[in-house]
């Protein structure tokens, strides 16, 4: 393969894919509002004569170049998150500016940068006659990643190809344009979505010691999330950060993946609470962590986190309440197919919990999700009247939404709303 000659093709269309990723930065394209970035990239990949282009139902631009069997696929999430406060920008965030090094803008690099390559990347490939004879190259720009992980692909594999084993047998392998600096990286961390919610009792602001004010009870929870995002591993502290990973004592088997992949992280993203005014005590405060997980870190290392936990729990005589997130029915059942089940058994061991996944009337609802990630307000309610005020819907609790699961009733669960999930298969018909 002539290098010089790749290298000397990229360079001819410097100018055009510098316009290219400005032209999509120009576009704000958050989760769910990616209309005019795709119809951008659309006519990019037309006016580069690729052989076939194609916006598929749930939003998902997809260029083709090649006619063989076998394919070649490039994946680029074109979502943003948003801009967050306008100040903290040192320029516009969707003009921007370019200069020999860097070329600024919300997507820049993550991860429109990456959809500007790739486009042109295949262009390159055809140009040279790069493209391996029977193969055929796949140029996705993906929507929604920032909250759906993985549904864009789970669609794509549903419509275009006949499931799973249909789409591994036919594409060979998938580049995702995620920014690496230059290096090419054959893996990535996991990642979990947690909620920890606290309850307090309210009073007047004026007398705060005959109430139980959640936010105090919060920041204590804040600041162990803080430590073990930056603490060290060694014997200074109590909690051990998550830099533990990446020492052969704590992570004999996978420490040296785990120094490839970054060190698993622990971020406060999101904190919520309630009361009843401004001069009352909190009575409850909730937030969300955004968990990263690094080689070595599985399933069952977080059930041994959940389980020193509620040992804390039990010494302080603070009540614990676990519960599993009403997932939408598309992300459900990619988590028991990569094991959800064994976690569901693992987690019943450690403590008793509430059940909200699984295939029921609220799960199979579209309107009760912004998208497949994040639940609406009013999921939540019901949540909260099951576990708080005793207060479950008959119809839901035989579905399994609301389902409380303890030790010697775990099996009977598993059997019932899991193994058996296909016994409410059809509420689930209008998704496909």
């Amino acid at each position: 393969m002539d290098y010089e000659q790749i290298k000397k093709a990229a360079e001819s269309y410097r100018a055009d894919m510098t316009r290219f990723l400005r032209a999509m930065i120009s576009h704000p394209s958050e989760s769910c509002e990616e209309k005019e970035v795709v119809a951008c990239i659309k006519a990019e990949m037309e006016k580069l004569g690729y052989d076939a282009v194609e916006v598929d139902g749930l939003g998902n631009v997809i260029g083709w170049m090649g006619e063989g069997d076998k394919i070649i696929a490039f994946d680029s999430h074109i979502d943003t998150v948003g801009i967050g406060n306008i100040n903290n920008w040192e320029a516009d965030p969707y003009q921007g500016y370019e200069d020999d090094a860097v070329i600024f803008g919300r997507g820049g690099s993550d991860q429109e940068g990456g959809m500007a390559a790739a486009t042109y990347g295949a262009k390159i490939m055809k140009d040279l006659g790069l493209i391996p004879a029977g193969y055929k190259i796949m140029v996705v720009g993906s929507v929604q990643e920032e909250d759906c992980d993985g549904m864009c692909w789970q669609y794509i594999v549903n419509k275009d190809f006949q499931g799973q084993e249909d789409a591994r047998s036919k594409i060979e392998f998938v580049v995702s344009t995620e920014p690496t600096d230059g290096g090419i990286y054959r893996g990535h961390r996991g990642r979990m979505e947690i909620r920890v919610d606290v309850k307090g009792v309210s009073c007047h602001g004026s007398a705060p010691e005959r109430g139980d004010n959640a936010i105090y009870k919060m920041a204590d929870i804040l600041q162990d999330v803080r430590a073990l995002n930056e603490n060290p591993a060694d014997e200074t502290v109590e909690i051990k950060g998550l830099v533990k990973m990446l020492d052969p004592k704590y992570n004999p088997e996978h420490f040296e993946d785990a120094r490839f992949l970054g060190r698993g992280t622990c971020t406060t993203s999101q904190i919520f609470y309630t009361s009843p005014s401004r001069c009352a005590v909190a009575d409850s405060c909730s937030i969300s962590i955004d968990r990263r997980m690094t080689a070595g870190e599985t399933w069952d290392s977080c059930l041994e986190e959940i389980r020193q936990l509620k040992e804390l729990c039990d010494a302080n005589g603070i009540e614990l309440v676990i519960f599993t997130n009403p997932m939408h029915v598309l992300t459900y059942e990619k988590a028991v197919e990569n094991g959800y089940r064994d976690f569901l058994s693992g987690l019943a061991q450690v403590t008793d919990f509430y059940n909200f996944s699984g295939i029921n009337d609220i799960t199979t609802n579209n309107d009760n999700y912004l998208e497949t990630s994040h639940y609406m307000p009013q999921v939540g309610d019901r949540m909260l009247d099951v576990m708080f005020k005793g207060r479950a819907d008959e119809r839901l609790l035989e579905q399994g939404f609301g389902y409380r699961v303890t030790c010697g009733n775990c099996e009977e669960f598993l059997r019932k709303y899991v193994d058996g999930a296909g016994q409410n298969g059809d509420l689930a018909m209008n998704l496909y």
